[in-house]
């Protein structure tokens, strides 16, 4: 065999017979996700029985034997970067972290490395079966540099697939905690508005027309009033960029600290002499899906961090 190719052999039991190649082999290979598969089928990395198959659709007769030729997965363009990580969960495939604020998601202009995706590369070196044939953590949602919180990624092309679907179909759990600005008056509310690119400023969001931006729901929950300020939990129903800090400026209640949209409100450094807090308010607290393997229930929490456990305490009443 080819350097750089290894041979995963898989059974196929009886009861998928009839089944097709794909599915067959997507069930027997749990890394491996169907679309992958099809792509490997039809490159001729696939028998069964000794006998190479192209199509995907072909039917299994059950009890066969097959092998995929699988390809290592190419280098990602990243450089791997020993960054510390706080890991809450973690098995062969998917990764769940802590991440801390002022950590970038992903590299991009502006922050080509020292981000979560490069301490990934190193973290899980090794364990990354290729997303897509490239040995790269699947990101498979963000969360901005300057929110704290809960995330998870995918280490192989099946949990990559699995994590993106919940998240498209907006089943994963996600909830925020949040101090933003002003007394909030009702203990529960659902905010309701598209979001999309503000018309007079492209880099902010904003809540957009009918038939504009996209669809996106929040849903709060006050936790405990403060000086000038509400602790709220934020639930997503949707997850769209910056959905929280853009619905609760939408109504008059910006999250402390925010520097894009939460200029012009109550000064904190007055409420709170010598004390300053240099990010928007926001974490992600709450975080829960089904595992796209296993299908086991999973939910993770995460306290506030230290400097918002500070500004929660500076600004109780």
């Amino acid at each position: 065999m080819d350097a750089g190719v290894s041979i995963k052999h898989a059974a196929v039991p009886a009861e998928m017979a009839g089944w097709r190649l794909d599915r067959a082999l997507a069930a027997a290979i749990p890394t491996l996700s169907r679309e992958r598969l099809k792509a490997l089928i039809s490159s001729g990395a696939v028998t069964v029985d000794g006998r190479l198959l192209r199509d995907p659709a072909t039917k299994v007769s059950g009890g066969n034997a097959a092998e995929v030729a699988l390809p290592d997965p190419a280098p990602a363009g990243n450089a791997a970067q020993d960054i510390p990580l706080t890991v809450v969960f973690e098995d062969e495939h998917l990764i769940v972290i802590d991440k801390p604020a002022g950590l970038v998601v992903h590299p991009a202009c502006g922050n080509l490395d020292g981000t979560l995706v490069n301490a990934l590369l190193h973290h899980c070196r090794g364990s990354l079966s290729g997303i897509g044939g490239v040995e790269r953590p699947g990101i498979v949602h963000r969360i901005d540099k300057d929110t704290s919180g809960l995330m998870v990624a995918a280490k192989t092309d099946r949990a990559h697939t699995g994590l993106a679907a919940q998240f498209a179909r907006h089943t994963i759990d996600r909830r925020y905690k949040a101090i933003v600005r002003g007394a909030l008056r009702q203990q529960v509310g659902r905010i309701e508005g598209n979001l999309g690119r503000s018309s007079a400023d492209r880099k902010k969001m904003a809540v957009v027309g009918p038939g504009q931006g996209k669809h996106a729901v929040t849903h709060y929950r006050r936790i405990a009033p403060l000086r000038g300020a509400t602790l709220v939990e934020c639930r997503l129903e949707t997850g769209r960029t910056h959905q929280v800090r853009v619905h609760m400026a939408s109504i008059g209640h910006p999250l402390v600290g925010d520097p894009v949209y939460g200029r012009g409100g109550v000064n904190f450094r007055e409420l709170s002499p010598g004390f300053t807090f240099e990010r928007q308010a926001l974490h992600a607290a709450r975080l829960g899906f089904v595992h796209p393997v296993t299908s086991a229930a999973l939910s993770f929490e995460s306290n506030m961090p230290a400097d918002m456990q500070e500004l929660f305490s500076h600004l109780l009443v």
